[in-house]
């Protein structure tokens, strides 16, 4: 069983900012967020007290700090791998998502428009890459993981455990409130209890 997270709301979330593999803190709200992921993974764990269970993230500090408030509430330490890190956007890095596509405006009814970015990370390097890290990890039903990631690279994560084809791993959700639960062949949703934005 992997119980995937991606990691809680950061600045250049908040701001509209494309991140890609650069480095934005988690916001009140994301730490809020990691806290709720922690204590929804808490009582699903309790569930099954034989399992030994391990976390790892993508080393990227977003989802290291999300990692490390998870890794806090269940007294687990956290592992990184850098196959979970999030889809390199190249050029785009740093810069608003909405100034990308007035530039680029084919990008606003292109599905894939993220994997256009100069110099960027295709579609199949990151599918290669997260696949590759997958199909490292112990069986079911021995696999007991705890996976922080991201939004992207969370796709990719998803898709590969479910067969799901191009198009329907593109068009998978993001959520920073939620958890997904790949067990059994299936990928569940699991929503954490709502988080208010602190004041």
């Amino acid at each position: 069983m992997i119980y995937l997270c991606r990691h809680g709301q950061t600045f250049h979330n908040r701001e509209g900012r494309m991140q890609g593999q650069t480095e934005s803190d988690l916001t009140p709200l994301g730490r809020a967020q990691a806290a709720a992921m922690g204590d929804l993974l808490f009582d699903l764990i309790q569930r099954d007290p034989p399992a030994d269970w391990r976390i790892v993230a993508s080393p990227l500090r977003r989802a290291r700090d999300t990692a490390e408030t998870i890794g806090a509430r269940l007294g687990l330490p956290v592992a990184f791998d850098d196959r979970l890190l999030e889809i390199s956007v190249g050029d785009w890095s740093n810069r608003l998502r909405d100034e990308v596509k007035a530039e680029n405006p084919a990008l606003l009814t292109d599905p894939e428009w993220a994997f256009k970015s100069p110099n960027g990370e295709t579609y199949e390097a990151i599918m290669g890459r997260v696949s590759g890290w997958l199909a490292d990890q112990a069986p079911e039903p021995e696999r007991r993981l705890i996976v922080v990631s991201h939004g992207i690279a969370g796709w990719m994560l998803r898709g590969a455990y479910g067969g799901l084809s191009r198009a329907e791993v593109i068009a998978q959700d993001t959520p920073q409130d939620a958890i997904f639960r790949l067990s059994g062949g299936q990928v569940d949703r699991l929503n954490c209890a709502p988080v208010a934005e602190p004041a």
